[in-house]
């Protein structure tokens, strides 16, 4: 809405704003001017002061999660989470933490009840992985003979090995001995049952494909890329940081070039020096080396070595200009399954896949059609052949990272579907060239291998009776009713809608379980378990008191996002301007007493929603216009996709640094 806002006593307009307090029940915030008098934008909310007030109130401290429905400290503030029985918010925001008991309420107020889920973010310093399908909010009964879950409410005979009798409170008496009964994230190492044909995977492995084609080669990519890789990558490449045992990392290694046909290395440990074998027939592509072509670094150190070293020059001279794509990731996901490994590529392409061969894409940029309601022909696949293929992918545990340095149009809104279906990520620079973009290129990369922690992963979500998951947002593979993510890094997150079922019981609790189940950087097979609880209420002062603003707009931008590809760029601003205005307008109707006419009110927890709608609103992904290039829509659309809660914020409100 436009013109000022005044608070009436005691608030950023006329007074000194208040830094939102968690739990505690909203006040009418702030009154609308008159239009005579000129509005004050020192008054007007400010993400900023909010995030420092919020700092200076948590920043620091030890943030305990003992409490259902305790709202936690915003993702921007530094604080220290000790699991006392409901996960750590980095692994799990609410949009609320309490929910409305029917879903009348959840209904007439249009708050989205979401999650957010980063099953592997980053921990402050002081905070520990989970240790190692019980959980918290198990009831035991009969002397500890029995448990009753809360997910189904059955109840359950305990065995006799694990079985433990009960204290004066009914609890068992190694309730803090056993990390699955006090923590509210926990793994374990899982049987072969949860492993594909059923036997315990080995250690990933990762392939470097590299485009050298032309363009690749005027661009320096190999002078820039292949000493690096040698010198910093590969020396220090991820061990599993919850095996102590593991010294140095299991990860296997393997190289293809490609440009119209694919380049594959021997690098076994017994050879002098690589041996190169090249496949033409890119309609049927095959490896033709399987012993050989993925080793680990302590074995073929040399072999390696001498291969990087040598393949700036060996491809000087190539002035190949048409290239191929679909048979490079066939090749990728063929090696991965002979082997029976999960495991990654990293893919660095320049153009749009030109060569007559699976995967070849068309030229159709338009840009006149950018910014008007036939925007979304662009911005969707030309074709099904690479979501296709992604679903390949993941069905072999292979994720893909892909590296693309285009001077032209390359179609990413089709090339993106590789990523997507596998939870990679894509990385762009456009005009690459080494000198400019090389040192962006090698941080990224070592970014992308870095971060991975987590391959051929399948992901549920279980809740309490009454309320149920009813879409998943985000990038990765959804068949049946599972999530698979191919691979998972400290930032992959997504967002979960829930919905009642039935009503519930307002003195009752809602529990919320995500488990993980996929494969470490050392091949064992783990289950990942995140747990939290949240109140049920039943005045809508108790829901906009418990809102959590940062969770609520990263759902939303996915949501306006994802609408992109099947809606008008006129509709999907006019949806998300009357949902944040129901929002409001429900709250004033409902949570203040008799607001003069012509207040404009806000509740504390969402202050800062009309901001955030505005910067949604007003962002190149989401709006976009004819300036904005095709791919580079495209792009930062994967982006938005993909990001987790705290990248979302900055997204949508950057930090600006003096320099």
């Amino acid at each position: 809405p436009q013109g000022g806002y005044n608070q009436a006593g005691m608030g950023p307009y006329g007074g000194a704003m208040r830094p939102p307090v968690p739990g505690q029940t909203p006040q009418p915030m702030y009154e609308q001017q008159q239009a005579q008098q000129k509005m004050d934008m020192d008054q007007i909310p400010n993400p900023i002061e909010v995030m420092q007030a919020n700092e200076s109130k948590f920043g620091g401290q030890f943030f305990e999660t003992n409490e259902s429905g305790k709202m936690p400290p915003l993702t921007t503030t530094n604080f220290t989470c000790k699991d006392m029985g409901n996960c750590n918010p980095r692994f799990i925001r609410s949009s609320m933490y309490s929910v409305p008991n029917n879903a009348d309420l959840l209904k007439q107020s249009k708050l989205p009840l979401v999650l957010s889920l980063t099953p592997f973010a980053d921990l402050a310093e002081g905070e520990s992985e989970p240790p190692a399908y019980m959980c918290p909010f198990m009831q035991f009964v009969d002397n500890g003979k029995k448990f009753q879950c809360p997910f189904c409410e059955d109840i359950t005979q305990v065995s006799q090995e694990y079985f433990n009798h009960l204290d004066h409170m009914g609890k068992r008496v190694d309730t803090y001995e056993r990390a699955e009964l006090c923590c509210g994230s926990y793994e374990f190492t899982a049987t072969k049952d949860y492993c594909r044909n059923q036997s315990l995977p080995q250690s990933p492995a990762i392939i470097f494909m590299i485009d050298v084609s032309v363009n690749s080669i005027r661009s320096g990519l190999l002078h820039v890329l292949c000493p690096y890789i040698k010198d910093v990558l590969l020396p220090n490449l991820p061990r599993d940081s919850l095996n102590p045992a593991a010294d140095q990392s299991d990860l296997k290694v393997g190289f293809v070039t490609y440009d119209k046909e694919l380049h594959f290395y021997n690098l076994k440990s017994s050879l002098a020096a690589p041996q190169m074998m090249i496949v033409s027939d890119i309609d049927e592509v095959f490896v033709p080396i399987l012993d050989g072509f993925l080793v680990r670094l302590s074995e073929s150190r040399t072999v390696i070595e001498n291969l990087l070293d040598s393949l700036p020059s060996m491809f000087q001279e190539n002035k190949e200009t048409e290239i191929v794509l679909g048979p490079v990731v066939e090749a990728g996901i063929d090696a991965l399954k002979s082997a029976n490994l999960a495991g990654k590529l990293f893919i660095f392409h320049t153009n749009l896949p030109n060569c007559v061969a699976p995967g070849q894409l068309k030229m159709r940029d338009d840009k006149k059609l950018l910014a008007t309601d036939k925007e979304k022909l662009l911005l969707s696949p030309q074709n099904d052949y690479y979501a296709q293929l992604g679903k390949k992918c993941v069905e072999n545990g292979c994720t893909i990272d892909l590296f693309v340095m285009p001077n032209q149009y390359c179609d990413l809104a089709t090339l993106s579907d590789l990523t997507r279906k596998t939870s990679g990520q894509i990385y762009k620079y456009d005009f690459f060239m080494a000198d400019t973009h090389g040192q962006r290129l090698c941080e990224d990369l070592k970014y992308a291998v870095d971060k991975t922690v987590a391959f051929d992963a399948v992901m549920k979500v279980r809740t309490s009776t009454g309320i149920r998951p009813v879409d998943y947002i985000g990038n990765f593979g959804m068949y049946g009713n599972d999530i698979e993510l191919a691979g998972v890094n400290k930032q992959t997150s997504l967002a979960v809608e829930l919905k009642h079922d039935d009503k519930l019981n307002e003195n009752a609790k809602v529990y919320i379980q995500a488990a993980l189940l996929y494969t470490s950087l050392s091949g064992q097979r783990r289950i990942r378990v995140h747990n939290l609880s949240l109140n049920v209420c039943t005045q809508y002062s108790q829901v906009y008191s418990t809102c959590e603003l940062d969770c609520m707009v990263n759902y939303m931008a996915k949501l306006a996002c994802r609408s992109i590809t099947v809606s008008t760029p006129k509709s999907i601003r006019e949806n998300l301007v009357n949902q944040v205005s129901h929002i409001l307008a429900t709250y004033r109707k409902n949570c203040t007493n008799s607001p003069a006419k012509g207040q404009f009110i806000l509740p504390e927890t969402l202050k800062l929603l009309p901001v955030f709608s505005n910067s949604l609103l007003k962002s190149d992904a989401i709006s976009g216009s004819q300036t904005v290039t095709t791919d580079e829509r495209a792009y930062l659309m994967y982006r938005l996709m993909s990001m987790d809660i705290k990248s979302t914020y900055y997204y949508f409100y950057p930090r600006v640094l003096q320099v």
